[in-house]
């Protein structure tokens, strides 16, 4: 091979990616204007997919050991990021699958939370458990508590020990918390201590109740098969350095032919307004194409967390369109959301286990919808007189 060649194939892949990922990063991101609810605004364009992973994370730069250009490490998808706003800009902390499974986290950062989102220089570097490391590492929520500490809850995920020598799928799933003070620097800390099974969705109140840590569970028999479980949990903790959760209890149960009929967790931390405790969640069912996950909302009391005072019925947010399609099909899922200061409330949503994107709405508007959205009455009749309740009350208006 002609040095030169060599060489010119190296520039020539090189100039053509870094231009392309300039291209992508600095692509302005516009409402879709088309016909919707009114509840909120999609945003034509993903927020983070796997290209948007910086190529010094993929190419070895080094044309005497690279001199094709080529990938030397690929990655699959960015996707289920935790939200933040911190030091004035919006922050995501994704989780990035690599071509080899393994998932990890990185902080992606915008100023206006809407596009031109550029991850920061290096991944996230998670403290392991001595002893019990994680084989692998997801869906972190990320949360300001009250005590003046940014916590990170997460899925770790290790092997089953007690399976047979041949099964290499089964494995165990738990909370793993962190927490820092600038993103940068975590402190590991026990995992989460539960009587109830597996834990995959646990997210933290951000105020204290009662002078304890407030965690939403949702506890499991098996890492895929919800079993017994399934529901949205609360329990509480005396101290997260010791984070053993007591007096755990389901507030918002998976209920037949809804959908939230198989299981249901929370997605990010709740939002307080004036009326109560906005919550998005996922709720999933089955179809005979497969589960599909799609998000909705609820509310609890401001005196009593437990209570559920409003749910509209079925779905806040389904897979529409390019977000039907990914590693797992018909899937929507959030773990995080930024309510700014002025009421505007970023919704930040994963589709098909594959790339991110945003949706905008605020938090009188998001009030208005989960508490004067008609409620899931169960049964085929009843919906149908809901639709004519709503017809003959517009009658007068028409």
């Amino acid at each position: 091979m002609n040095l030169m060649n060599a060489t010119d194939i190296f520039l020539k892949r090189k100039n053509e990616l870094e231009e392309e990922y300039k291209s992508l990063v600095e692509k302005p991101n516009m409402p879709i204007k088309e016909f919707n609810n009114g509840i909120f605004t999609r945003y034509q364009n993903p927020v983070l997919t796997n290209q948007h992973i910086p190529l010094e994370w993929k190419f070895d730069f080094n044309p005497e050991s690279n001199p094709y250009f080529l990938e030397r490490i690929g990655f699959n998808a960015a996707f289920n990021a935790g939200a933040i706003k911190y030091k004035g800009k919006y922050l995501l902390c994704a989780r990035i699958e690599g071509n080899d499974r393994k998932s990890f986290f990185a902080i992606a950062e915008s100023n206006n939370g809407i596009d031109h989102f550029k991850f920061w220089d290096k991944p996230c570097i998670i403290p392991q458990i001595e002893g019990n490391p994680d084989t692998n590492a997801y869906d972190m929520r990320l949360v300001q508590h009250e005590d003046g500490w940014i916590y990170g809850i997460f899925c770790t995920e290790r092997k089953d020990p007690n399976t047979p020598a041949g099964d290499t799928s089964s494995a165990i799933a738990n909370a793993g918390i962190v927490r820092t003070k600038d993103l940068i620097n975590f402190e590991r800390l026990p995992d989460l201590i539960s009587n109830t099974g597996q834990q995959r969705n646990v997210v933290l109140h951000p105020e204290f109740i009662n002078g304890k840590y407030a965690l939403y569970t949702r506890p499991q028999d098996g890492f895929i098969d919800v079993g017994s479980g399934g529901g949205i949990g609360l329990g509480f903790v005396e101290n997260m350095t010791n984070p053993v959760v007591k007096d755990e209890k389901i507030i918002f149960g998976k209920v037949y032919h809804t959908i939230y009929e198989l299981k249901n967790g929370l997605g990010p931390a709740p939002i307080k307004t004036s009326k109560g405790w906005l919550h998005l969640a996922h709720g999933v069912r089955n179809t005979a194409a497969g589960l599909r996950y799609t998000l909705y909302m609820f509310m609890t009391d401001l005196q009593d967390i437990s209570k559920v005072i409003h749910t509209p019925a079925g779905h806040f947010m389904a897979p529409e369109n390019q977000e039907r399609i990914g590693d797992v099909s018909n899937v929507l899922f959030s773990n995080g959301w930024i309510a700014d200061d002025n009421g505007k409330v970023y919704i930040y949503y994963a589709s098909s286990d594959t790339r991110m994107h945003v949706a905008v709405s605020d938090v009188e508007r998001l009030a208005d919808y989960v508490m004067n959205s008609p409620e899931d009455q169960f049964t085929t009749a009843a919906s149908v007189q809901t639709i004519i309740n709503l017809i003959d009350h517009n009658k007068k208006f028409l």
